[in-house]
């Protein structure tokens, strides 16, 4: 049994819709942390604790019941009473806490002693009302003067900026004793008879622009069986994963589940057209390049993300020049924000364009969701959407002209670097220094050869062979371009980037592998840095590293300068299968998933740390991980895809299968899987070293192929 980790700072954190809470493993907020009662980017609540008298209680256990809910238990400290001294733990203080728009607080106080005791339970909170981009570090340009009224059981915080509204009301719904309201504080006074139990009900109301979130209204179990029944339904939408691999049935669970917190769109009626947001507890908001991702991760285990994130990605593609917000008519965006700062134009987040390769990605998503679903509509209708980001390849996407994808921030605002690897120290020359935008990535350039050759083969599904022929010899060009200005022979790998003088970055980065994903790497270059993405001080034994340890920027813990990411391993490893090495696919495969079991609740972080796998070393955690995060839980998916070697082709109801399990695998079982309007199941198992496989077509008619993954061109 591997050792179980708890990953980061210890907090516990609910989401439901655009509402997060995020709290101490004790269920308080407490001031100067990053806790806080979250909606639409704006933190309500800052602080928010129980004490009693001024004593904090005493933490005994919590846990989260599931992504909506959790409870904490404490019991007394040792203090004086008006009947004498208590001793410590007479007292149990249950919270059971539930977020569903609002928040309900159900607060049960049980008296284990022998004789009465009256005492006074404060609740003390207050609002700050910070903007997420704040609490992340960003200075706020203008003191807020907040307004505080209390009523009988009741306080109301207020916030109003030239028409901006937030605000918060803390009401009693009901108490066994009424409580005294005193600004920031709520005080109860119960007196509890010997074995007796005493309960109240504290509702946390969200005000934005004058109307009001939901509260869940009842207590306990009535409302966790409404809730429960809603996550079922969404979570009915994944398909089954059974295998006598625990470790791995454990952690798909958990992905399934990490998926479907993440989803943004609440409402029971819309499981189709749900948009996932790309991690908790800062990016709980649409992105990009994420999203985009994420949909590609997980079509083939379910339908529900891919078609509403390309309807909303297209509705919020950019139609004009706007250099504050880095937007160029045809981009797709980065990131959307709604807080006070994005609505007084103080971040360009509204939305914000500066990514270089989610306007390329969305084009490879539109295909596959084509691939996978047969949705000829859906092309139809996002059809000038996608045009537009071609028509931005060429144009704002190739700054220069030479061919070759480049990106520059223009907005004062905005992110320097805007591939996946964007954060300020992750673009580095051999010798650590940071490479001065304009950059040309490697993935860029391979995205952009998918790009192009899946828009041709939509062109041909259309009946349009001239523009299909065109973008085919486009993407041959740019391939053979590739090959010759990217290629590092003394590495045998990919530079990681052309600076702006077209100058080769000369770092061995995982960002190379994505080459391999995208097809653009001639078969002897992709056998070469397969080879070298596995050498060791590019493979830790638990994933790829983002950068080499022989690197003098490498850092471990570093956020993309050495630590690994479990969504890049799992591109890296589909490219591999993709070029038939299926040995070092299957052995990232393995690290990653490996890792997973290590982790509190088999959930997969956005990343861990690079450090060296040795005998009963375990995964070190980053201690500012999103978890969940999307596109890490994503990778899970991805991996058993390569695994299975599942192509889809729906407009001709067919399936491509090319198992290769691992030997740590000796079957595994999807049940529900669907292309198109064919519903079936796959298993598959080891046989000799071989892997056989046997579907069953539940709903509809598939033509089942099989065919190497090898073979997995558009």
């Amino acid at each position: 049994m591997p050792p179980r980790l708890q990953l980061g700072p210890p907090r516990i954190a609910l989401v439901e819709g655009s509402s997060l809470f995020v709290s101490s493993p004790e269920g308080e907020v407490e001031p100067g942390e990053d806790h806080g009662f979250f909606v639409g980017d704006t933190r309500l609540l800052s602080t928010y604790r129980l004490r009693l008298a001024h004593r904090p209680w005493l933490p005994v256990a919590s846990a989260l019941l599931t992504h909506y809910a959790a409870e904490f238990i404490a019991v007394n400290p040792e203090f004086d009473a008006p009947e004498g001294r208590i001793r410590e733990g007479l007292l149990a203080l249950r919270l059971h806490r539930t977020l569903r728009g609002g928040v309900h607080d159900d607060l049960t106080l049980d008296n284990y002693g022998p004789r009465p005791v009256t005492f006074p339970l404060v609740l003390e909170a207050e609002c700050d009302f910070a903007d997420l981009f704040e609490i992340r570090g960003l200075e706020m340009p203008h003191r807020r003067t907040i307004q505080t009224r209390s009523a009988p059981g009741e306080i109301r915080w207020l916030y109003e900026r030239e028409g901006f509204t937030r605000g918060l009301i803390l009401g009693v719904a009901r108490a066994d004793a009424p409580p005294d309201v005193a600004p920031p504080r709520v005080i109860f006074e119960p007196t509890l008879p010997p074995r007796s139990q005493w309960r109240a009900c504290v509702h946390l109301i969200p005000l934005l622009d004058g109307r009001s979130l939901e509260v869940p209204a009842d207590c306990g179990a009535t409302l966790l069986e409404e809730l429960e029944e809603r996550r079922r339904q969404w979570f009915g939408a994944f398909a089954v994963c059974d295998t006598p691999h625990d470790d791995l049935r454990h952690t798909y669970r958990q992905a399934v589940e990490d998926l479907t917190l993440l989803r943004l769109t609440a409402d029971d009626s819309a499981v189709e057209h749900c948009v996932v947001a790309a991690g908790i507890p800062w990016f709980a908001t649409l992105f990009g390049r994420d999203s985009l991702i994420i949909s590609l991760q997980t079509l083939p285990v379910t339908a529900q993300y891919a078609p509403g994130v390309l309807r909303e990605l297209g509705a919020l593609q950019a139609r004009e020049t706007d250099d504050w917000r880095d937007a160029r008519p045809g981009k797709i965006l980065h990131e959307v924000r709604h807080g006070e700062l994005a609505r007084f134009q103080e971040i360009p987040h509204t939305p914000y364009y500066g990514t270089a390769d989610a306007t390329l990605l969305y084009l490879v998503a539109l295909h596959e969701t084509y691939c996978w679903l047969g949705d000829r509509a859906l092309v139809g209708e996002l059809l000038p959407v996608a045009e537009r980001a071609l028509a931005w390849i060429d144009a704002d996407g190739d700054l220069d002209g030479d061919g070759f994808q480049e990106y520059r921030r223009r907005s004062p605002k905005g992110i320097t670097h805007q591939g996946w690897k964007d954060s300020g120290d992750a673009v580095v020359h051999a010798d650590g220094s940071d490479v001065l935008p304009p950059v040309a990535l490697v993935e860029l350039q391979g995205y952009a050869y998918d790009a192009k050759r899946r828009m041709a083969a939509l062109y041909e599904e259309l009946g349009r062979p001239v523009e299909a022929a065109r973008l085919r010899r486009d993407a041959a060009a740019l391939r053979e371009r590739f090959a010759e200005a990217f290629w590092w022979p003394e590495e045998g790998t990919f530079y990681f980037a052309l600076d702006g003088g077209k100058r080769p970055v000369r770092s061995v980065v995982s960002n190379a592998g994505h080459a391999l994903w995208s097809g653009i790497a001639p078969p002897a270059q992709a056998r070469s840095v397969a080879a070298r993405l596995m050498a060791p001080d590019m493979f830790s034994g638990w994933g790829i590293r983002t950068l080499s340890r022989r690197h003098p920027a490498f850092n471990p813990f570093g956020y993309q300068v050495g630590a690994v990411w479990p969504h890049d391993n799992g591109l890296i490893a589909w490219g591999m299968k993709r070029y038939g090495l299926v040995d070092q696919a299957l052995q990232v495969a393995g690290g990653i998933l490996e890792a997973a079991a290590h982790f509190q609740g088999y959930r997969l972080p956005e990343l861990f740390a690079g450090l060296d796998r040795e005998a009963h070393s375990f995964p070190v955690q980053y201690l500012w991980a999103n978890a969940p995060q999307g596109w890490a839980a994503g990778s899970v998916f991805a991996l058993l895809q390569m695994m299975l070697g599942l192509r889809a082709d729906a407009p001709r109801r067919r399936l491509f299968v090319d198992p290769t399990l691992p030997e740590w695998l000796p079957r595994l079982k999807l049940t529900g899987l669907a292309v198109g309007d064919a519903v079936f199941d796959l298993e598959t198992w080891r046989e000799g070293g071989a892997s056989r496989w046997e579907v069953t077509v539940r709903e509809g008619t598939l033509d089942v192929v099989a065919a190497p993954w090898s073979q997995n061109e558009v």
